[in-house]
Formats: structure tokens, sequence, C-alpha cells
């Protein structure tokens, strides 16, 4: 098993919509990136654990937990010429870009970035990099459990 940290623009689609969604179950889509593209379609599988971090609001930082509910497949927007993720150079028998599907599991306190930083266990975390801007990364396990210890604690 796998641990992600996803971003997302809370004013675009936040862990309470996620949590809202039909089975509290969304497809990942519009990721335009190809690295993390290809850590949708090479590495992450079902069940794997997800950081949910909202971004590009005032106070940034991980806002709840879920899981990876689907292996990757094509994301059907860049088909559609009216999506702001069209793709022109993608075709159904040569897709471009994949989706996952992500289970909301639950809202938790948030945990800003100013503290992610100051612990010394998530030092090395991908997303405390310097010039780190990707959407998706990959957690370590001893990140995963600090950080999920830390969300948890009572």
């Amino acid at each position: 098993m796998r641990h992600w940290l996803m971003k997302s623009e809370p004013d675009e689609f936040s862990i309470d919509d996620l949590l809202a969604a039909p089975g509290r179950c969304t497809a990942w889509s519009g990721v335009r990136n190809y690295q993390a593209r290809n850590f949708m379609r090479d590495e992450m599988r079902k069940g794997d654990g997800v950081l949910f971090y909202h971004s590009s609001c005032p106070e940034p930082g991980i806002a709840g937990l879920a899981e990876i509910a689907s292996d990757a497949y094509p994301d059907a927007t860049q088909f559609d010429r009216k999506s702001p993720y069209y793709d022109p150079k993608a075709t159904r028998t040569a897709p471009r870009w994949v989706n996952v599907d992500v289970r909301g599991v639950r809202k938790t306190r948030l945990m800003p970035l100013a503290e992610l930083r100051a612990r010394r266990p998530l030092a090395k975390m991908w997303l405390l990099r310097p010039g780190s801007r990707l959407s998706i990364t990959p957690v370590s396990a001893a990140e995963w459990r600090a950080i999920t210890q830390l969300l948890l604690r009572k």
C-alpha cells in the first residue's frame, strides 16, 4: 500500500464536496502534468491512502483523509471539446491523460502548511521541497504515520 498527497483548490472541489459526492467518490480528472499523471497511471492502486490537501487558499493544508477507489482509466475531459482540459492530441485509441477515482474517508482538522513545516519527521516530505508544485505527490509510510497520528489525536 502506498500513500499520496492530492491537492485541490477548495473553491473548486473541497473535502466537504468529496464527502457529499454520491458514494463519497469522484473521478480525479483534469490532471495535466506528466509526472502527476504517471503517479496515477503507474503507481496508484485501489486502497492507497490519500491526504486531501486544500491549496491556493488563504490557509493551505491537509483537510481530510481519502483513499484511491479505482485503478487509472482514461480521463474523459481530454476528449470533450467544451472542457478546459480538452487535449486535441488525445484520441480514444491513444489517450494521453488518466484519472483515478478517489473516495472520501473523513474530514479532519486543518493541518496547515506551517505546521507541516514545523514537524521534524516531515522535513523531507515532497510537498515541503523548494519549488514543489505538483498536485499529486507520494507520501512515505513514516510521513503518513506521523501525519495521521497528529490528525486523529483526540
